[in-house]
């Protein structure tokens, strides 16, 4: 009992520092791998060590057959429970693992849709800027034309207004297309 007991304070450990590494804003695949491989050193040291104990234990014991077989069935069931130990450990940091790859891919992919998001609102922004500073010069060479051709009212004033206004047009015309474009 006391080798489960071991096993499972050994568990929590794993658990409550994969959480850690978790609420960490810092990369903790790399630090989980290493946690992992300590985990499984350590877990093969134990085996190592509890071997050992068992076979001192056995060598001490009497020969008597009973003892033997226990002590072999003893072996045996350290043997299982480092094995499902270790099992569950590996199990808990690989969930671990694939659990972060998916939130990162997850923040990665939302990420690019915001990006997308932004660049398309600053096209529109741009676009919706050029056309008021068109309009708004359209609009202020219109009314310097009218006034120009009602307070002077020559013919070669309404020449040259209506140059202007064309040659305005085609500047708008091409301010249209660039936006556009």
């Amino acid at each position: 009992m006391a080798i489960l007991k071991y096993f499972r304070c050994r568990l929590k450990v794993v658990v409550i520092a994969v959480q850690l590494l978790l609420a960490s804003k810092k990369k903790p695949e790399k630090i989980i791998v290493k946690l992992l491989e300590v985990e499984i050193k350590v877990i093969i040291k134990a085996v190592v060590i509890l071997v050992e104990v068992v076979i001192i234990l056995e060598e001490e014991e009497d020969e008597e057959e009973e003892d033997s077989s226990n002590s072999s069935s003893n072996i045996v069931f350290v043997v299982v429970a480092v094995a499902v130990e270790a099992v569950v450990v590996v199990s808990v940091v690989v969930v671990v693992v694939i659990v972060v790859g998916v939130i990162i891919t997850v923040v990665v992919v939302v990420a690019v849709v915001v990006e997308v998001v932004v660049v398309v609102v600053v096209v529109v922004v741009v676009v919706v800027a050029v056309v008021v500073v068109v309009v708004v010069v359209v609009v202020v060479v219109v009314v310097v034309v009218v006034v120009v051709v009602v307070v002077v009212k020559e013919t070669v004033v309404v020449a040259a207004a209506t140059m202007v206004l064309q040659v305005l047009a085609s500047v708008v015309c091409v301010f249209a297309v660039e936006a556009v474009d």
